[in-house]
């Protein structure tokens, strides 16, 4: 069975509460990835992903908002040895696509739901292909 180890990002962005949520934003979009984690005093304290972003937008209220206005506060989270079926079970049941994913307390990666789908995938092909 596929673990998260095996398919996580350890490229991560990190931003702090007080970033702006503009900053966050550009950064996000820069990096290509749908996800920031937040970290306070050296500890995982959310995560900001593109649909905290969007619902700041829709709120009308970017331009003051800091990302701790707007991240998801103690997000859900996995370990790198779990098996990848697991951490898609928290995010269908959650609601939400990206799960930080910390060793021992330490942030060491992120799987999100595209990760997923490619283990799911893996052997198929695009029709016409």
């Amino acid at each position: 069975m596929t673990t998260v180890a095996e398919i996580m990002s350890s490229s991560l962005l990190t931003v702090e509460p007080s970033t702006a949520l503009t900053d966050a934003a550009r950064q996000m979009d820069g990096r290509s990835v749908g996800a920031a984690l937040v970290f306070s005093g050296g500890r995982l304290a959310g995560i900001l992903t593109e649909r905290d972003v969007l619902r700041a937008v829709a709120a009308g209220n970017i331009e003051s908002a800091s990302v701790g206005d707007w991240m998801t506060r103690d997000p859900e989270t996995v370990e790198p040895s779990e098996r990848a079926g697991q951490a898609a079970a928290i995010m269908i049941h959650g609601g939400f696509r990206h799960l930080p994913v910390l060793d021992a307390g330490n942030p060491v990666g992120i799987i999100s739901i595209r990760d997923l789908v490619r283990v799911v995938i893996a052997d198929e092909s695009p029709r016409g292909a």
